[in-house]
């Protein structure tokens, strides 16, 4: 069934990362939707799409839409969110659902009344090293996780004039207050945060996590690193078992080999060994790595009411409750 899809936003991020994964799949891209008539006609031409639209009631408008995806930011996504569901239709938007826990949880209302999913852009479950670590850790020869640590960094890019971190957080800090939970098989149940600033706009966070399972984990966020180098790296914790990913491409998985140095006739075992992975980039493939292209798979599943594991808006809820408490604490 190829869904007609109404899309919101047709800036830089929704034109190169969503919309290009998008259309790969079995839709059509039936109305485009901007308030800047540059980047509206740039979309329309670069998607063959005829009909456009600036004002986004006029979208939600257009016949025959099966759903409405978008991309433009916080508060919009909480109004035009409620006006999509009110509309009955399902919806796809980028993380954060809204600027609040409180405006999330409008929008979980909003979903269940319609009976219409509200699926968020959390593609960090699917960026393929975190897939293949997770896929792992839900592997019957794991074992419990014990810890996680994740290092989630970027640059002082969110700030022009008067530094305001409300855009860090909510567009950065809110993946980290997802993945963890996903990695680790388990919810997170407590946060505590330390901080440390390097003038204006220039932040470190060290934050602390408890999980329901018992695990323990730390994140390290903050604005103090180029975004011209690689600045992402998880790792996860089992019982002589561990996980790393690297740049959310690299993935090691080490077990328990024995010493190797004393015996002459040793090998690398299959089922000891560490193992490692990495894209193969000069394959002719259009791979898309950063998890964009499964995330809108599962999303259009859940749009046809298949079975989806895709990220509702009720995990939006959880990560939005997590994201205001690291902001309280660090005072952000």
């Amino acid at each position: 069934m190829t869904l007609k899809i109404g899309w919101i936003g047709c800036g830089t991020h929704a034109t190169q990362m969503l919309l290009t994964q998008l259309t790969r799949h079995d839709v059509e891209l039936a109305a485009l939707c901007d308030i800047d008539g540059a980047n509206l006609a740039r979309a329309a031409r670069q998607f063959g799409v005829r009909a456009t639209y600036t004002d986004h009631r006029d979208l939600l408008a257009h016949p025959g839409l099966d759903a409405v995806g978008m991309a433009v930011g916080p508060a919009a996504h909480h109004a035009i969110g409620l006006a999509a569901l009110a509309r009955g239709l399902p919806v796809f938007m980028e993380k954060p659902p809204g600027s609040t826990l409180a405006q999330a949880e409008e929008l979980l209302a909003a979903s269940e009344r319609a009976g219409k999913p509200l699926v968020l852009g959390f593609m960090k479950r699917w960026s393929i090293g975190n897939r293949i670590a997770g896929n792992i850790v839900r592997s019957r020869e794991f074992g419990p996780v014990l810890g996680f640590y994740g290092s989630y960094m970027t640059a002082p890019t969110y700030f022009q004039g008067a530094v305001d971190y409300s855009g860090f957080f909510l567009h950065h800090c809110v993946h980290y207050m997802d993945l963890p939970a996903f990695l680790a098989a388990s919810p997170i149940r407590e946060i505590s945060a330390r901080k440390v600033e390097n003038g204006p706009g220039r932040l470190l966070m060290h934050v602390a996590l408890g999980f329901d399972s018992g695990a323990i984990g730390t994140i390290v966020m903050g604005t103090v690193q180029s975004r011209g180098t690689p600045m992402e790296f998880v790792q996860i914790m089992g019982d002589h078992r561990r996980l790393e990913v690297r740049n959310v491409i690299d993935v090691t998985y080490y077990r328990d080999p024995a010493f190797k140095t004393q015996n002459l006739g040793a090998t690398l075992a299959g089922t000891e060994d560490a193992l490692t992975w990495s894209p193969n980039f000069t394959a002719a493939a259009n791979e898309d790595f950063k998890g964009y292209h499964a995330l809108l798979e599962v999303t259009l599943k859940a749009f046809r009411g298949e079975a989806a594991d895709a990220p509702t808006i009720r995990d939006g809820v959880t990560a939005m409750r997590h994201l205001e408490t690291l902001r309280r604490q660090v005072g952000g």
